[in-house]
């Protein structure tokens, strides 16, 4: 299945079973699910959730889109527009996979902690 990639401002209401809505505003990206499950899928952009990359005719998310959280349980990527199947994971695969992005999430703002500025002597600091 190929999906057409269209860069929006915000997502539309309705989104079109074939096609895949990015908003770099909102750092979203969103599609119906590729099993045809009608399900909207958002895939959040930032460095703990997905990447997006765009060659300037296509665009892939990574990591694989997994819809843990669907009837259909459906597991693809988005490589260059096309859906590539994925193996269907177990309970237990599911599991260590959450597992994995609480980790990932968890080194990541540990390292990227915000900082408060405040005003000191008409400066910022």
């Amino acid at each position: 299945m190929i999906l057409q990639h269209k860069f929006v401002e915000t997502i539309p209401d309705d989104v079109p079973y074939g096609w895949l809505f990015v908003s770099i505003k909102y750092k979203t990206a969103v599609h119906k699910c590729a099993c045809g499950c009608g399900n909207e899928v958002v895939t959040p952009i930032s460095p703990t959730d997905w990447k997006l990359t765009f060659d300037g005719l296509s665009v892939s998310l990574s990591p694989s889109i997994g819809n843990w959280n669907f009837d259909c349980r459906s597991h693809y990527w988005i490589v260059n527009n096309e859906v590539v199947e994925s193996s269907k994971w177990s309970d237990k695969e599911i599991k260590l996979g959450r597992k994995r992005e609480e980790l990932r999430r968890t080194k990541f703002f540990g390292k990227h902690k915000p900082t408060r500025q405040t005003k000191k002597k008409g400066r910022w600091k």
